[in-house]
């Protein structure tokens, strides 16, 4: 699932903007309780997000449940087809998800932290859900160039759990703010995952709006 896999397309065939501005950066701050709960921070507003069940985390191990700090390059998009209404295609590389679509979380594996087509002999995560936890997902840039076995996989931002429970790792956001940050991201833009040590009260600018 990542370019140049063929299933990858030009956003809705729109022209390619020139670049005009520096990465977008969106920071997500963790909140002292829950320990999976946080702030994403989207062009000065502030937004309820949901992070990993284990809190996050400077030493991301597979199954951990937590979420990795750091500063993660928005790579690619993927969207179900299917789900009404659409969700906006992002200036992105994106795909249309299918029903075999998989993420490989086998550390032992060649594919690890990859997409594979299912069925496969080894443990993958099911991209296809029920639950429209992936109707849009955002893969991150966690322990992609180069993999390494054990330190992690499918870190994305996708949709949030109804009443914003705990991720596996990623970060999760409610379905207005995703619909949002769709039209807004571009290739090289990032999530800045800070650490509780980083995580104090945000600040107000002059305009009265709170900021880290």
């Amino acid at each position: 699932m990542h370019p140049p896999d063929p299933r990858f397309r030009s956003p809705a065939a729109r022209p390619l903007r020139r670049a005009t501005r520096a990465p977008r950066r969106i920071v997500v701050r963790p909140l002292p309780l829950p320990r999976h709960s946080g702030l994403l921070q989207l062009e000065g507003h502030l937004h309820r997000c949901a992070l990993g069940r284990s809190g996050v985390t400077h030493r991301k191990r597979e199954g951990d449940g937590a979420t990795p700090v750091g500063c993660l390059t928005l790579e690619w998009g993927a969207l179900r087809p299917d789900r009404r209404p659409p969700m906006p295609i992002p200036t992105l590389p994106t795909l249309r998800l299918a029903p075999d679509d998989g993420w490989c979380d086998a550390s032992h594996a060649t594919q690890y932290n990859r997409a594979v087509r299912l069925p496969v002999p080894f443990s993958a995560e099911r991209m296809w859900r029920e639950d429209h936890l992936y109707d849009a997902v955002i893969g991150l840039s966690w322990n992609t160039q180069p993999v390494r076995r054990g330190l992690g996989s499918a870190i994305f931002l996708h949709l949030a759990r109804p009443g914003l429970r705990p991720t596996d790792g990623c970060v999760a956001v409610p379905r207005p703010l995703m619909r949002r940050l769709l039209r807004l991201v571009r290739a090289g833009d990032q999530v800045l995952v800070l650490s509780p040590g980083e995580s104090g009260p945000p600040k107000r600018t002059r305009s009265g709006r709170r900021r880290f």
